[in-house]
């Protein structure tokens, strides 16, 4: 699935600076019941020499579509795949789910570039 994702350079490579991307429509399916779930996903990072390309982003998320997964699993993954892809020097990712049954749920997830 990661393979989906472009990257182009950062033309501020010596600069922090927070890259916020709100991803409002995504979609996958609860493993357990079969049903659809709808979220919000939130990622910031601070990119080192790479940023990721949106389009590419969208198609990566609308993958999940159809993907019997739990909310911390997908968000897991999701934070995984993109520190794979780019590298940043820090990231967070929170995934805000509408409720269900009376409860919502959101999970953060967060990277921190190792400097040693």
């Amino acid at each position: 699935m990661r393979s989906i994702l472009e990257t182009f350079s950062n033309s501020y490579p010596n600069r922090d600076y927070l890259i916020e991307i709100v991803c409002p429509e995504f979609t996958s399916v609860c493993p357990k019941t079969g049903q659809p779930d709808f979220g919000t996903i939130t990622f910031q990072y601070t990119p080192d020499n790479l940023c990721v390309e949106l389009k590419s982003l969208k198609l990566y998320l609308q993958q999940f579509r159809n993907e019997g997964i739990f909310y911390e699993n997908v968000t897991n993954r999701i934070l995984d795949d993109m520190v794979q892809i780019l590298s940043p020097r820090w990231m967070r990712i929170v995934a805000s789910f509408t409720p269900r049954g009376g409860i919502s749920t959101s999970i953060t997830v967060e990277y921190t570039h190792d400097a040693g």
